[in-house]
This record gives structure tokens, C-alpha cells and sequence, in this order.
């Protein structure tokens, strides 16, 4: 029997996917699973027991959570990126490592085939394709629910032709968790004009108190919350997330433009990722300059774009990353955040490497490293070319 790997979740559609393929295909099924931080204990177990059901060749979990922040988040962070300025990247960022993971899993095992349960109506679809015709070009790749173009209701009874028998009742919300937040979509989020209900958010809203925490971060990564310090920036994030999402906090509905071409919108809620990004951005006003900053941004808002746009393979992504990455050097202090329901706050900074020096001024107070002749003279020069074009053109302004 020809081989298959397939991208497997556990839901409805992968679940489909893995009887169509070892059923009618007559495939050899080998089912993975790629956890990047959204999976607990008790869910990876159950997620066993559903595979085994599905009497296919064999199912695997392979833990890329380390590597994920490693070779995705670490740079999300360096460049404070939101997506439309709201949109931490959460779901993009996370399947473009499953679909390299199951690349690489294809690829050692030499498969025939690679599958994937993404439909014809969304971004997935172009990230899992992207990734598998760059890194596995001589393997097929086999798309049954979006080929197809199967309903809800047929999936399901197929699986119950073949004698499988998993609930798979419809959530009034669908879910997706993961390390850099969490997708929540329902009915609201199909229209323009309503809003998530408090029932829709996976955390529900519990703390009322303010509570002030310092985040620590070295050379631009987080690794330390109110002072312990952890094995691996992966472990402060789930702390934090753990700590703060009962606040309410990072709670939004994304509206943006899809690879396919039409407006999509999605709840999310993403406290940590909010939190560290903010901080992290605060931290690099007191700590580059002008132009360190313009520049980050100008790419960090294009790299963003790019990886949501399922491209994490080009080879100018790993160029920016390097820039990214020599961008935070001094980017290294602590930030005190007031954690309250719904917001957060940034109360200030302590850096070594802090700009804002008493030494050489305070802004608005008093100069210390410069005259009042210097200013004259400096303004004078700043300010000529324009004095001359005014000058030379008789251009008078009134208004």
C-alpha cells in the first residue's frame, strides 16, 4: 500500500480525511499530530483514542512548541507585529510550523502522498499547499474535504457508513488554541456589524482586581516575569497568558484582507502576546533611535504581511530576521505592567540602555548637552534648504 501523511487535528474534517484515505484510497494512513502549545494532557489523550478508532496505520504527536517560538514568535516580538494593527498572527504564524513539521515528517518517512482537511474557503488552504510544493515537491498532495467540497452532513455519515461513531456535534463557536493566542468564530464574526458575546470568549472573564507586574527581557526576548526566571520564553508565555486572560485582556475581532482575495474577520483572545508585545515595544522607544525604529517597522509591517500570506519560505524573510534580530542588542530592561479587566497598562521601564539619560537633558526642563547658541545655529542649518526654496520661489503662506 502507497503511503500517506496526513495533517491531523482530531476534528471532523481530518477525521473524514483519514477513512476517505485508508478506506476508499486504500492508503496507508500514518496521522500527525503537530502540538505548537494549544494542546493540554487530557486533549492529547483523547486525541489518541480518536485516532486509534480510526483503526488507521498509526498516529504521532510531535511537540514543536520550543521550536515554534524559536523560529517564529522570538521575531514577532522583535517587531511588535499586529497585523492591521490589532492582530497578533496568532493562527498564521502557528499553521505554517505545523505545515513545515509535516513536510519534514514526509519527507523522512517517503510517503507517496501528503493530505491535509483544509477547505476551499480559507487561508489554510494556501498555506499547507505553499509549504508542501517548497519543501516536498515530489510528493502529491491530497485535499479530500476541499476537493470534494463536502457539507458538515456528509462527512458525517460517511463516518457512520463505516461504522464511526465519534460525536462530532457543532460548537456554536469554533475554537483554536494555541501558544500565541487563541481564534474564536462564530455567527457574529460572518457578519460586519455585531459583536463576540461574553459567552463566546474560551476564558471567561473572572479577575477584578489590579494586579502590577515587571516582565524582564534580554536582548529583545522575554525571560522574566515578576522576577523568576524560566527554562524557556515558551514557559513565561503560558504564565502570563495563565495570569492574565482572566482579566479579559487581548480580547478583539481581527478584520482583514485573506489570501484569497475577499474580507475575513475573527475574534481572538491573546493576552500574553498583547502584553509582550506592547512591553517589548515600550521598552525599544527608551532604548534605539529614530531610525532603528522607522526601519523596524517598515519591515516588520511587511514581514508580517508576508507570513500571514503563508510565504515564511522565502529567503528575504530570513534576511529581515537577521536584521530583526541585530536590532536588539540593547533592547533589554524591565517594563512594569497594571493588569486590570479588559486593559492593561504600561506604567514605565528600567533599562541600562535607556535614552532618555537625565545626563543629557530632560525634554521640556533643561539641556545639558547643548547651548542655546548651539540650537541657533543648528536650527538655521536644519531649517536652510527650505528657507531657500521659499526665498527663491517668492512663496509667501498666510494661512
Amino acid at each position: 500500500m502507497e503511503k500517506v501523511i496526513l495533517a491531523y487535528s482530531g476534528g471532523l474534517d481530518t477525521t473524514y480525511c483519514a477513512l476517505y484515505l485508508s478506506k476508499v484510497m486504500q492508503l496507508e494512513v500514518h496521522a500527525v499530530t503537530v502540538n505548537t502549545g494549544g494542546f493540554s494532557e487530557e486533549e492529547l489523550t483523547a486525541l489518541q483514542q480518536k485516532a486509534q478508532q480510526l483503526g488507521i496505520a498509526s498516529h504521532k504527536v510531535i511537540d514543536v512548541t520550543e521550536a515554534y517560538y524559536n523560529d517564529c514568535i522570538r521575531y514577532l516580538i522583535y517587531g511588535n507585529m499586529l497585523k492591521n494593527g490589532t492582530y497578533p498572527l496568532s493562527v498564521s504564524a502557528e499553521r505554517l510550523v505545523q505545515a513545515m513539521s509535516i513536510a519534514r515528517e514526509a519527507l523522512a518517512a517517503g510517503v507517496t502522498y501528503i493530505a491535509h482537511g483544509s477547505t476551499g474557503a480559507g487561508n489554510d488552504q494556501v498555506r499547507f499547499d505553499g509549504v508542501f510544493q517548497a519543501m516536498a515537491p515530489g510528493i502529491k498532495i491530497l485535499t479530500p474535504i476541499r476537493d470534494q467540497q463536502l457539507s458538515r452532513e456528509a462527512e458525517i455519515a460517511f463516518l457512520h457508513e463505516q461504522g464511526i461513531d465519534i460525536d462530532f456535534a457543532k460548537a456554536k463557536y469554533s475554537i483554536n488554541k494555541g501558544l500565541w493566542g487563541t481564534s474564536v468564530g462564530g455567527a457574529e464574526t460572518l457578519t460586519s456589524h455585531t459583536y463576540l458575546p461574553e459567552e463566546a470568549w474560551p476564558t471567561p472573564l473572572t479577575e477584578s482586581q489590579p494586579l502590577e507586574l515587571t516582565i524582564t527581557f534580554s536582548k529583545g526576548q522575554p525571560v522574566g516575569l515578576e522576577g523568576a526566571a524560566f527554562a524557556h520564553p515558551t514557559q513565561l508565555i503560558q504564565a502570563l497568558q495563565a495570569i492574565a486572560q482572566p482579566y479579559g485582556i487581548g480580547r478583539d475581532i481581527h478584520v482583514g484582507d485573506t489570501i484569497i482575495g475577499i474580507k475575513g474577520r475573527v475574534g481572538f483572545e491573546a493576552a500574553a502576546p498583547m502584553i509582550l508585545i506592547k512591553a517589548h515595544q515600550l521598552l525599544e522607544k527608551h532604548t534605539l533611535t529614530k531610525w532603528q525604529i522607522y526601519w523596524k517597522d517598515q519591515l516588520s509591517t511587511w514581514y508580517a504581511n508576508w507570513l500571514h500570506e503563508g510565504q515564511v519560505l522565502d529567503p528575504v524573510m530570513r534576511h529581515i530576521e537577521k536584521f530583526l534580530e541585530d536590532s536588539q542588542q540593547t533592547v533589554s530592561g524591565t517594563v512594569k505592567v497594571l493588569l486590570e479587566p479588559r486593559h492593561f497598562t504600561l506604567l514605565g521601564i528600567d533599562s541600562p540602555h535607556d535614552l532618555m539619560s537625565s545626563r543629557f537633558g530632560s525634554y521640556g526642563e533643561m539641556n545639558n548637552g547643548w547651548s542655546g547658541e548651539d540650537v541657533k545655529g543648528f536650527t538655521k542649518i536644519f531649517g536652510n534648504q527650505v528657507a531657500i526654496f521659499h526665498q527663491v520661489n517668492q512663496t509667501v503662506h498666510n494661512d
